[in-house]
């Protein structure tokens, strides 16, 4: 699958809001360019080739269910943020 969008992913420490557990590839999760529970948010799926903690970063290529169109407005708001019942973690966009 061809990535959608380039980013600087942040996963926010346990201790600090983020997951539990370690991201296996194929997790993806809704994601918004704002943190409030009343934004937009897209389904997307960070490009995984290896477990991921929280307090880890890493550069990811993402897709998104709603293909380029939400690629696009995550690229033009610059930074976004993964949700999975809460914020747990951040992204700053490179492509």
């Amino acid at each position: 699958m061809s990535r959608q969008l380039v980013a600087d992913v942040y996963l926010y420490p346990t201790a600090e809001g983020g997951k539990q557990l370690t991201m296996q590839p194929g997790w993806g999760c809704p994601c918004s360019c704002s943190k409030s529970t009343d934004a937009v948010f897209y389904d997307g799926w960070p490009l995984l080739d290896a477990p991921f903690a929280p307090g880890e970063r890493r550069r990811l290529g993402f897709v998104f269910l709603n293909g380029e169109d939400a690629a696009a407005v995550l690229r033009r708001a610059g930074t976004f943020y993964l949700w999975e019942g809460r914020f747990i973690g951040g992204a700053k966009v490179l492509t």
